[in-house]
């Protein structure tokens, strides 16, 4: 994503300070500024709707390894939960055996004590045989129970030791599952580093073919071979001047002094400027994913400019800096078309810059209420919405080829927007709004407060 928009603010800037005679003999360089900020106001917005989609699909993930993080937190805890229990049932059976091992002992002493009195007595009568039987029964009914018992202790080991290796396997499917997603996850992030860097290493190699492929596309002289000192990587050469264009990128994985190797090189670019017939004006050339850690892209200097753009930018900047061999007919223009130009130019800016104001007001607003929506809304309607918010897919109309954007087709489609408007009975009243717009101030009454307070 390009964040650079210093050719809108240099056209400001120049239109706040231009003269009238600027206007008659340098008006070519104020149409390169217009072509360069046409440029930026189609990548601001661009870069607003890529925004508020990454921001929205950001969340979604954040939200989806959340609800999994804590699944399998419940999970293991419950799992933990059952063993316990599991634990102390062992134990409780454990008690009761010894109980019942202890009863049967006694009455094993006791049986074995009647014994020895009935033989002692030489059966003395039926009834102590009927006594004898009696307990022989119980001893017996004693013996099947502690076998009962014993068989029932059994399956309750069994069972137990089940429920054990049951746990255990769970618990190491957990641990295997968690551990392979956590693999996959060092894998991705080492494949996207070792992908980068691979990137990085051919950027070189990869700037010079793509500038040469564009100069031979569009005619552009590309110079192997420069006529003063120094060797820029790449030069091309329009109007009668030399263009140096270099390929910067970082030398490790660590983005962190990339913005100050930008910044340092810069500063020496001035060898290239200082050079009879080399353009001012300096292009250096960053991977498109570099441009994130970048904050500043243009770098100003007493005797030379440097401009710091991507790869994907390249052929349109290329392309721009040709258009000045177009533009020396302004020289043959009557003040009067000048002045014409100049107030196109003027609203132009004007209409722009309050286009970002308002978009930039609603921008603040949505993302509120999207906080909001998060923090108050009830978390299963919130799941359900976050639900349809991942089925839905917003497609805004693309150029699938250069075709020129036909105003009347575009006045049609504002008159059916209108229409439809009226009859959902939305009130707009294009006076009122205009007058609430041109209420909103622009700028600061006090530009020196407000680069001190900067």
């Amino acid at each position: 994503m390009e964040n650079n928009y210093d050719n809108l603010k240099n056209l400001i800037e120049r239109l706040k300070t231009i003269t009238f005679f600027q206007r008659l003999f340098n008006w070519k360089s104020i149409r390169l500024l217009l072509m360069n900020a046409l440029s930026d106001v189609q990548k601001l917005t661009g870069n607003l709707g890529h925004l508020i989609e990454s921001n929205s699909e950001l969340k979604s993930i954040n939200s989806d390894l959340k609800k999994d993080l804590d699944l399998s937190k419940t999970q293991v805890l419950n799992q933990n939960n059952d063993l316990e229990t599991f634990r102390i049932k062992l134990y409780d059976q454990d008690n009761q055996i010894n109980d019942f091992t202890t009863e049967v002992a006694t009455n094993k002493t006791n049986i074995e004590n009647q014994k020895e009195s009935i033989e002692k007595l030489g059966l003395l009568n039926n009834g102590l045989q009927i006594n004898n039987g009696n307990l022989q029964k119980e001893r017996d009914e004693l013996k099947d129970c502690n076998t009962k018992l014993t068989s029932t202790e059994e399956n309750r080991k069994q069972k137990y030791e089940n429920d054990v290796a049951t746990l255990s396997s769970i618990k190491d499917k957990i641990e295997k599952d968690r551990k392979s997603e956590i693999d996959e996850t060092v894998q991705a992030e080492v494949d996207r580093m070792k992908s980068l860097k691979e990137t990085w290493a051919k950027h070189q190699t990869k700037v010079k073919s793509q500038i040469k492929a564009i100069c031979l596309k569009q005619t552009i002289d590309y110079i192997d071979k420069v006529p003063f000192k120094g060797e820029p990587d790449n030069t091309i050469k329009i109007c009668g001047e030399f263009i140096a264009i270099d390929a910067k990128s970082p030398a490790s994985d660590d983005l962190s002094n990339f913005p100050g190797y930008i910044k340092a090189q810069a500063a020496l670019a001035i060898k290239y400027a200082k050079q009879e017939g080399v353009k001012k004006d300096i292009f250096f050339v960053v991977p498109t994913n570099t441009l994130e850690c970048l904050e500043e892209f243009v770098y100003n200097h007493a005797d030379h400019d440097v401009y710091v753009i991507s790869v994907d930018s390249l052929e349109q900047i290329m392309l721009n800096l040709k258009k000045i061999e177009s533009y020396e007919f302004a020289e043959k223009m009557s003040p009067e078309e000048r002045d014409s130009i100049c107030r196109i130019i003027g609203k132009f800016v004007h209409l722009t810059k309050r286009r970002i104001q308002i978009d930039a007001y609603f921008v603040k607003h949505f993302l509120e209420i999207a906080y909001q929506a998060e923090a108050d809304l009830p978390k299963d309607i919130l799941t359900k919405a976050l639900d349809f918010e991942k089925a839905e897919k917003l497609n805004p109309p693309q150029e699938k080829r250069a075709k020129t954007i036909n105003l009347k087709e575009l006045d049609k489609d504002s008159k059916k927007l209108n229409s439809e408007i009226n009859a959902k009975g939305i009130v707009i009243d294009d006076n009122s709004i205009s007058e609430g717009i041109n209420k909103l101030q622009l700028y600061v009454n006090d530009p020196e407060a407000s680069t001190s307070a900067a």
